[in-house]
């Protein structure tokens, strides 16, 4: 039987870039809803949703961390736990380093919220953005948190700023910071019109003020704006407003929830997680602002029988419906496989149906999570976020559903890998050991790829970054007990084509007894960056018989993953079959299958083929002092400026750069900046390698 009404339930996320204080918000969360007793420190390594030993060693999340807590508002006169406002919350904490940007991608499509967190200095940053634009992907609503008020620099207006110019104008103030570095108190509720302060070891009690004369001025502007941006929402409202009738908080709440749930506003709140200021608020904004999973549209999928697009309502008596979203190693427990529950509810022992693979999967015990910690349930309903063990066919991103209802939900893309090393055990004996320990770690993590090199029979590993292969390494070494001898990272270069182009390819083999006969005519044509592949079947008259041109498909993909200028696959091209001829008797798959392949590399020689390679967005900041020579080394790297500006007395340089250029650059940046520069650095796009490079590249003498 469910134990909280579907109203009561929040699924969110906690997002940002590196560094601005989103584990330690987590961990207040937990502390302030009672799910810990004691509050976990990231520089101590106590921490609670940041469990792995390499997360704790480096101070940063790794893989997304999932648990619930309980929450009622603080304004109600009950707050004992089980009490009728109460709200469950189930809590997806995400790493910020872009080279673990699978685990956001994957957590932001199973949630309906997520709380953006900030840094109060540098307001918004790269990897703020790519969250931003990730959520924005996914239509998650979502509620703002400036975090580090209490930092050296911190400034409110200024992060305001950021978040209006790079993120979205429809951000509106709800509170306002009283004092800021080391005199930030507290904060101003701009609807109540309140000053917040906390007190007691922990900042566990919230009391309520007047406002500070001096800034009383100051907050009534702000809830003047604010009041506007919201009953601008609501017609009622509205004319409410302009004839100078009465608002209640309760009237500009609602309307404020229903905009938020909409996208159409995304309130904003303040404070100092570290130093236990603000987060009680913040746990209201989810209670008040975030919506459940009834105020959300139906799910939609398509019909595995039928091929039609249907929906889900987020409802308990429509048929079971679940995205799995993470699979996981337990030491414990094995291969745990994370879902969201779209509709329906599930008892332990049920067969289901997975829809992607068509194979029914049984599911045996159910775990709800907090963090590496495991409850068994017997039951689960609609919008629960569980695990599950035993789960032998079901990957990342595929659909479990009622066998009697199939459905296949949205599945979840992931960016290619950018960087790879070649790995081999240090002993001989541990050969099958580390292949084995590769492919669970692949199983896990759809940006991590493995390969074979069949010209020297060596593994190269792919990932989004150094950071992320050195993780992959050393969990190889922990969790499997294989160690591994790694080399130097190799940029995943890509091939295209510049020009259409056509070409023949035939297969004939004439051997005594039945012979191979494959025959066909392609015409390839280039496709915008980022548009990938697209095979167009453009035969009549059965000139090719249908059964043979899956085979002909293939044979282009296997050329194409092949390349042919230095042996890196070929991308963002449309390859068209639109003649050919058959044999009666010698016709096989096989033939046609490397005629395909023959003309494709014909093809793609007459088509000006091009080398593609993976272009960064870096943020560098440095000292003033040592910024004409930064920025002297990052134009040798081929780096290209887009934007300089100044943080207090740093200089904070947004920048372009190829990665083949970037190996080896935190010991140059130490060096140039006496150790006192920094920079994050993400993919941004493919583009062309110049000539003199691609030469380089073509003939070896460049990895």
């Amino acid at each position: 039987m469910r134990q909280y009404p579907i109203e009561k339930y929040r699924d969110i996320g906690i997002i940002a870039h590196i560094d601005a204080g989103k584990t330690t918000t987590t961990e207040r969360i937990l502390f302030y809803t009672g799910i810990s007793h004691k509050i976990g420190e990231i520089d101590l390594g106590t921490t609670i949703m940041d469990w792995m030993a390499q997360e704790r060693e480096r101070g940063i999340t790794i893989t997304a961390a999932a648990t619930t807590c309980f929450w009622t508002p603080m304004e109600a006169k009950n707050r004992e736990r089980g009490n009728p406002e109460e709200i469950r919350i189930n809590i997806i904490d995400t790493p910020g380093h872009i080279d673990f940007t699978a685990e956001v991608q994957r957590s932001l499509r199973v949630l309906d919220g997520a709380v953006v967190v900030f840094d109060g200095v540098a307001g918004v940053e790269p990897q703020s953005e790519t969250v931003w634009r990730q959520a924005d992907k996914f239509n998650v609503p979502r509620i703002c948190f400036i975090n580090k008020m209490d930092r050296l620099g911190a400034n409110f207006e200024n992060s305001m700023e950021s978040i209006w110019q790079k993120l979205s104008p429809n951000a509106i103030v709800l509170q306002l910071p009283i004092g800021r570095e080391s005199t930030f108190e507290g904060v101003i509720d701009l609807l109540k019109m309140k000053a917040l302060k906390f007190e007691g070891n922990f900042g566990e009690k919230v009391t309520e003020e007047e406002i500070p004369k001096d800034l009383l001025e100051k907050a009534k502007e702000w809830r003047e704006k604010l009041v506007e941006k919201i009953v601008a929402e609501d017609a009622e409202l509205l004319e409410k407003y302009l004839t100078k009738k009465a608002i209640s908080i309760e009237e500009l709440r609602k309307t404020l929830r229903k905009a938020t749930c909409n996208y159409r506003l995304i309130p904003v709140f303040v404070g100092s997680a570290l130093k236990n200021k603000g987060v009680q608020p913040l746990l209201d904004a989810v209670y008040y602002y975030l919506p459940c999973p009834t105020d959300l549209p139906p799910v939609k999928g398509i019909d595995s029988k039928t091929g039609k697009e249907i929906e889900r309502k987020a409802d308990d008596n429509e048929p079971f419906s679940a995205l799995a979203f993470k699979i996981a190693s337990d030491p414990y427990v094995g291969a745990l496989s994370y879902f969201r529950v779209y509709s329906g509810s599930l008892k332990r022992g049920i067969y289901l149906l997975n829809t992607t693979t068509q194979e029914k999967e049984r599911i045996g015990r159910i775990l709800r999570m907090h963090a590496n910690q495991r409850e068994e349930v017997e039951e689960i309903f609609t919008g629960d976020i569980v695990a599950t063990v035993g789960l032998k066919n079901t990957s990342t991103g595929h659909t479990l559903c009622d066998e009697a209802s199939p459905i296949i939900l949205e599945k979840i893309t992931f960016p290619e890998p950018v960087i790879g090393i070649r790995i081999e055990p240090k002993t001989k004996a541990d050969q099958e050991k580390m292949s084995s320990a590769l492919r669970r770690l692949a199983e896990e993590d759809p940006t991590f790829r493995v390969k074979g090199d069949p010209e020297t029979g060596e593994t190269i590993i792919s990932g989004m970054g150094e950071l992320h292969l050195e993780i992959i390494v050393d969990r190889m070494k922990r969790e499997f007990k294989v160690e591994g001898n790694v080399g130097r990272p190799q940029v995943a270069y890509k091939e295209t084509i510049k020009e259409m182009a056509t070409a023949e390819g035939k297969y004939i083999r004439q051997t005594g007894g039945r012979g191979q006969y494959g025959h066909v005519w392609l015409r390839i044509e280039p496709k915008m960056r980022g548009e990938g592949f697209e095979f167009v079947d453009e035969i009549k008259g059965g000139i090719i018989p249908q059964e043979f041109i899956p085979a002909v498909e293939k044979g282009v993909k296997e050329a194409m993953n092949k390349g042919i200028l230095a042996g890196y696959p070929m991308v963002d091209m449309s390859c068209a079959l639109y003649d050919g001829s058959f044999h009666e008797v010698d016709s096989s798959e096989i033939a046609f299958k490397i005629a395909g392949s023959i003309a494709l590399q014909q093809a793609a020689k007459k088509a000006k083929p091009i080398l593609l390679e993976p272009v960064m967005k870096l943020e560098v900041i440095s000292p003033a002092d040592f910024f004409g020579d930064v920025i002297g080394d990052l134009s040798a790297r081929r780096g290209k400026i887009e934007e300089t500006k100044d943080r207090l007395n740093l200089k904070v340089i947004d920048v372009k750069v190829p990665l083949s250029e970037m190996f080896g650059y935190a010991t140059s940046l130490r060096s140039l900046t006496e150790g006192r520069g920094t920079f994050t650095m993400e993919f941004d796009h493919y583009e062309e390698v110049p000539q003199n490079i691609a030469q380089e590249i073509i003939e070896g003498k460049r990895r």
